[in-house]
């Protein structure tokens, strides 16, 4: 029943311009609702279901089963929908999203998180905010434009990943196989913030990523009587990694993303950390750096950080340690390589005996290019909705989709038409949820964004 409602709304979107646009919001608002209501959780198994449901609205409105093409992948699944251009000496451009979501405990939520419920001007529900929101909105305007017959000049797809919450193996498959496209449009990066009065003051645009990369540091001795302590002890060398691992800094760091970014926000932040924030941008000023990194909101726009996040060691409190280990979490500036980050961490912990090794398979992807075309169109697709708004790019500390497509040399910007109250960040959390409110403009949104880059 809710599929139909979706569909039925969705052959609202041929009504004249003055009069479509509360039927655009319901369309997308019933897809969003039906998107939580399955659990693509991994390990269900629904991620298919739910590209089938997206499937089935985008045929309503017109496209051809051979332009929508679903791609299971064990458990999970990707789905690719076209919107074929007139000009074929054009790349395609490409937007993206990821249909999985993290797991959610019934018990510590105070509604089911995978029933959604509309209260108080919210949707709650898990993947509400990640990602399902801009996915919706991204399938309701594919759906919009084909349904009007629009022709665009450049072809455009909509991309839908099934893991990026875990493994990323959908992902690196849909970078693999579309990395000749222009550029690549993010619904899973950047955003709009409200104040307290729910009145947009500021837009991010994301157009770089801090790599991410865990390395374990393990310690052996062949322990002993605790009576008869010896100094080999493993959990004191650890002990020794960790403090040189917390006094290390590494050097600071630029960008054309960086500097843009921080030379923004430096006025709206004021005080002598804004006055860091322009010196920094502007000359690379030591001192500034130092300023700025003792900020933990702004130590990551500075440099690559390191941190022990995971320790385990002993196994008995009457026994020498035999084994002591420690896991660091790095964030990597872009353009930096893994194997540097960890060369240097072995060099700061200076013990031979130490045993490290990288956790995973983790990828580096430098910053996309600020191109003059793309931050136009959405500059003017933001402030069409909130004239006054501050846009500016940046980078965010975790890895998206774009990680992918980006290291394979695909220009990747996070464009989030969603808008919200900073308290109101639950994505991951309990209660997730997005305001009702903006789904309008979000549309439009999206909307000018596509329009303007395919044209």
């Amino acid at each position: 029943m809710m599929m139909r409602g979706a569909c039925s709304a969705l052959a609202l979107l041929a009504l004249p311009q003055g009069a479509m646009a509360a039927a655009d919001a319901g369309a997308a608002k019933a897809i969003l609702m039906r998107s939580v209501a399955i659990k693509t959780v991994q390990g269900e198994g629904q991620v298919p279901k739910l590209a089938a449901y997206y499937a089935g609205v985008l045929k309503a409105a017109g496209f051809a089963d051979t332009d929508i093409v679903i791609t299971p992948m064990g458990e999970t699944a990707t789905l690719a929908a076209t919107i074929k251009g007139s000009d074929p000496t054009l790349k395609p451009m490409a937007l993206i999203g990821h249909m999985d979501v993290v797991a959610a405990d019934r018990a510590d939520w105070t509604r089911d998180p995978f029933v959604p419920v509309e209260e108080n001007g919210y949707i709650f529900g898990r993947g509400a905010e990640d990602n399902k929101y801009d996915v919706a909105m991204m399938v309701a305007t594919m759906a919009q434009l084909k349904k009007e017959g629009w022709k665009p000049r450049r072809t455009v797809i909509l991309l839908l990943s099934g893991d990026e919450e875990t493994d990323m193996v959908t992902t690196k498959a849909l970078a693999g196989q579309y990395k000749d496209i222009e550029l690549l449009l993010n619904g899973d990066g950047g955003g709009g913030l409200l104040n307290d009065e729910g009145r947009p003051v500021l837009y991010q645009l994301q157009a770089g990523e801090k790599s991410y990369a865990d390395f374990e540091f393990a310690f052996t001795d062949a322990g002993g009587h605790s009576s008869a302590p010896t100094p080999g002890n493993p959990i004191y060398r650890m002990a020794k990694a960790i403090d040189a691992i917390a006094a290390y800094q590494f050097p600071p760091m630029r960008n054309a993303l960086t500097r843009a970014s921080l030379a923004l926000s430096a006025d709206r932040i004021g005080g002598d950390v804004g006055q860091a924030m322009r010196r920094y941008a502007d000359t690379g000023d030591a001192a500034a750096a130092e300023l700025l990194s003792t900020r933990p909101e702004f130590v990551g726009q500075v440099r690559t950080t390191c941190v022990a996040t995971m320790a385990s060691a002993g196994h008995a409190p009457n026994a020498l340690p035999q084994n002591a280990k420690v896991v660091v979490n790095c964030r990597i500036f872009p353009g930096v390589a893994i194997d540097e980050v960890k060369a240097q961490l072995v060099k700061v912990v200076a013990d031979p005996s130490a045993r490290v090794k990288t956790l995973g398979d983790p990828l580096a992807s430098d910053a996309s290019p600020l191109r003059a075309d793309m931050m136009k169109v959405v500059r003017d697709a933001v402030m069409a909705r909130a004239p006054d708004i501050a846009v500016m790019p940046g980078m965010s500390a975790g890895a998206t989709d774009s990680l992918y497509f980006r290291a394979l040399g695909v220009p990747s910007y996070g464009v989030s038409s969603l808008f919200m109250k900073a308290e109101d960040g639950f994505a991951h959390g309990l209660n997730e949820r997005v305001p009702v409110a903006g789904i309008r403009e979000s549309l439009e949104q999206w909307d000018a964004v596509v329009r303007g880059l395919a044209k």
